[in-house]
């Protein structure tokens, strides 16, 4: 039992030094003067102000990717102790003291040289020689624009890590398969390439085609694996279901998990609040939990709110209303009421107050104690600057005219009168008789008159409207929809008498001298900008033919610069080396379609893996491009342009093998010493390069295919069936 004190524990390890020196020089080569130049490069601009968001632990949220890619940079950050006090404001600024350089770019980096062995690790596994996975690896290794990515604060190199992963993984995992299935290593290199494909989402969405082309390859691998019949029916469905937790279920739960650590980490009021829900802002340090502290919960009769808008598109906006009316024509021709406009407004503003009355009372002040307002029941909402009732009629709506304008009513003296009474439909309420709560109740205004729904249509209204989105009253409901919910975010208690008194009490607590420069600020946002394009955007056919750089950097005072371009000798072949593969598939499809088969069944299935793999890794990361309406650079190649470099090998040890050799063998006289030639009956058959046949005649069974294949020195012909 205690034998183990008796004896030495040992313990043995194979070591490949080619990977250990492959990643030796990945290494030197990404890590060398990495901190060079001090100062910001390209999209480190974009992404630094990210790191200082993190770093602060101030919310935000970027639309253009998940989150894991920043948090990655911002880990770097964080061990260099950054406290991200920095202004990313233009390209070339050089860098402060307190900035950690070096560990800001430390974990691209380390990702662009652990790619290196990773590459050769492929090549491998998908069975191919040591020679051409060392091709592989260097190719990786001196490609300049996959060294100028990795060595700058962005994201690109991560990506391309962890397709790469997750495609070594799953190599690792089907090879498993053949000698021990649910063993330790192969749940290990299983639910590893989970884990991979979720973080390459989670990088940048784009990392998506590559866990399609994950699952796609597994799935036809499941396929053969159910219709073998040396594994029983329980045997099969575990593998099944093992590989539907592994490849579906976990990647949703990792991916779902750096939202969390996201939110966790950022939990103070930050410039992208208002794009989240008015319960999430309260939830925040400072910002809107400072206002909203100590606010009643629920609304009341006489109540002064603010309205925001659930759905938020095509920005978060209050209800809102001012002195300025409706043209009397608008500019298609058609008449419109002339009442006081209502809008929907971007921006904390005195206007956006309204004060909730009881349609048989005066008052415009909460009782004591106060009577809530509830589920179904009447109200009018007074705008509070100008006590004006919001109301709606059988007019159409300036920009919709399927729809009902929303005014506050003017009372003209003409036959039109006010219809101001809104029927409250508390949407998410556990009961009839529940009470309207601020932030916490969506709720719904169905117009008494017409039963028509206060609604965000969110087109921008014209100048006479500055640009501010419409709300309209929408006639034929659709069932929920975000854009036709509202919640209360601030509340307070009316406490003053009248009307005058009310709004200018709302006036003292805002402080209307905001309104013109929020309202400019929104005419900046809403004016359609010209669609130039960047400087240094390129087409996807740019990339393959290599037609196009980024000016990275460019030193104020020398003539040092840093420009992303790629080496045009390994493009070329590597393009090269597709168009090759893609020629041969279809060559050697055809021609198994007629039974000549020109590769032994094994040869054959490795191709069509590492085509599928390598060829098709590069084609589903490269082809959507073309489809997206997006400022596109040529660093978006970059993840397609490294599982093409893998397939250059390939290609190159297949010809040698398969194609040189054969038209070697095809070129010996039959009669000189080692022939290749094949002898059959009387007559002398040289069979050629890619396995040309000739039939012969064998009694009654029929037409066999012989083709020449390499044994000993000497060929020999197989049949295929």
């Amino acid at each position: 039992m205690l034998g183990f004190l008796q004896r030495p524990v040992v313990v043995t390890a194979d070591i490949n030094l080619n990977v250990v020196a492959l990643t030796a020089v990945g290494l030197l080569s990404r890590l060398w003067q990495l901190a060079y130049p001090r100062a910001v490069v390209f999209d480190e601009v974009y992404y630094g102000q990210y790191i200082s968001f993190y770093m602060k632990r101030i919310f935000f949220l970027d639309g253009s990717g998940p989150p894991f890619g920043h948090m990655l940079l911002a880990l770097g950050g964080y061990l260099g102790g950054f406290d991200g006090n920095f202004l990313w404001n233009r390209i070339g600024a050089e860098y402060s003291t307190n900035v950690p350089v070096w560990s800001l770019r430390l974990l691209p980096a380390l990702a662009g040289a652990l790619s290196v062995p990773m590459a050769y690790q492929i090549v491998w596994e998908l069975g191919f020689s040591h020679c051409a996975a060392v091709g592989a690896a260097l190719l990786i290794l001196i490609e300049n624009a996959l060294i100028t990515q990795s060595r700058l604060m962005l994201l690109e190199s991560v990506l391309i890590f962890f397709n790469l992963l997750a495609v070594l993984s799953y190599l690792k995992f089907f090879n498993s398969q053949k000698h021990g299935p649910f063993s330790p290593s192969w749940w290990f290199w299983l639910m590893l390439t989970g884990v991979a494909c979720s973080c390459a989402v989670g990088i940048k969405y784009v990392g998506v085609f590559t866990y399609f082309l994950v699952l796609g390859v597994a799935a036809v691998h499941a396929w053969h694996l159910i219709g073998d019949q040396a594994l029983s029916n329980a045997r099969v469905l575990c593998h099944l279901l093992a590989r539907a937790v592994a490849l579906l279920v976990t990647p949703v739960l990792v991916y779902l998990l750096f939202f969390y650590v996201h939110l966790l980490l950022l939990c103070r009021s930050g410039p992208h609040d208002q794009i989240m829900s008015s319960a999430f802002q309260a939830s925040l340090e400072g910002g809107l939990a400072r206002i909203t502290q100590g606010q009643p919960l629920e609304v009341a009769y006489g109540s002064q709110v603010t309205l925001k808008n659930v759905f938020g598109q095509p920005v978060p906006c209050w209800l809102h209303s001012h002195q300025s009316t409706y043209p009397m024509i608008y500019e298609n021709g058609r008449g419109s009421s002339h009442q006081q406009q209502v809008t929907c407004y971007p921006f904390k503003d005195v206007n956006n107050w309204w004060i909730v009355k009881d349609p048989g009372r005066h008052q415009l002040v909460v009782n004591n104690p106060p009577r809530p307002v509830r589920h179904g029941d009447i109200v009018q909402l007074v705008h509070g600057m100008t006590t004006r009732l919001l109301n709606t009629h059988d007019v159409a709506a300036p920009l919709s005219p399927h729809s009902q304008e929303v005014s506050c009513y003017i009372d003209y003296n003409v036959s039109m009168p006010a219809q101001n009474l809104w029927r409250l439909d508390i949407v998410n309420r556990e009961s009839d008789r529940d009470v309207w709560k601020t932030i916490l109740s969506e709720v719904r205004f169905v117009h008494v008159n017409t039963s028509a729904i206060l609604k965000l249509s969110g087109a921008p209204l014209p100048d006479w409207g500055f640009r501010q989105l419409e709300v309209v009253g929408e006639k034929l409901s659709r069932g929920y929809h975000g854009s036709t919910v509202w919640n209360v975010e601030e509340h307070r208690y009316g406490r003053r008498a009248g009307g005058e008194g009310a709004g200018a009490a709302l006036a003292y607590a805002d402080g209307r001298q905001q309104e013109p420069q929020l309202r400019g600020q929104w005419r900046m946002l809403t004016v359609r900008s010209d669609d130039s394009e960047h400087k240094y955007s390129s087409t996807p056919l740019d990339w393959v033919t290599l037609d196009t750089n980024i000016a990275y950097w460019l030193h104020p005072r020398t003539s040092a610069q840093i420009h992303l371009l790629g080496n045009v000798v390994i493009w070329a072949s590597a393009s090269l080396a597709t168009l090759v593969y893609a020629l041969l598939f279809i060559w050697y499809l055809f021609r198994r379609r007629r039974r000549v088969c020109d590769l032994p069944e094994d040869c054959w299935l490795r191709w069509v893996l590492a085509g599928a793999l390598c060829a098709g890794g590069w084609a589903v990361n490269y082809v959507p491009f073309f489809m997206m309406e997006k400022t596109l650079f040529l660093y978006h190649y970059l993840p397609a342009l490294a599982f093409q470099i893998l397939l250059l090998p390939v290609v190159l040890e297949h010809v040698s093998d398969h194609l040189c050799r054969y038209g070697a063998l095809a070129a010996t006289p039959p009669w000189g010493a080692g022939s290749r030639g094949v002898l059959n009956g009387d007559s002398s058959v040289m069979q050629m390069g890619l396995g040309s046949q000739k039939r012969h005649k064998q009694g009654s069974t029929g037409v066999q295919r012989r083709r020449l294949t390499k044994a000993g020195g000497r060929g020999r012909r197989l049949m295929c069936t």
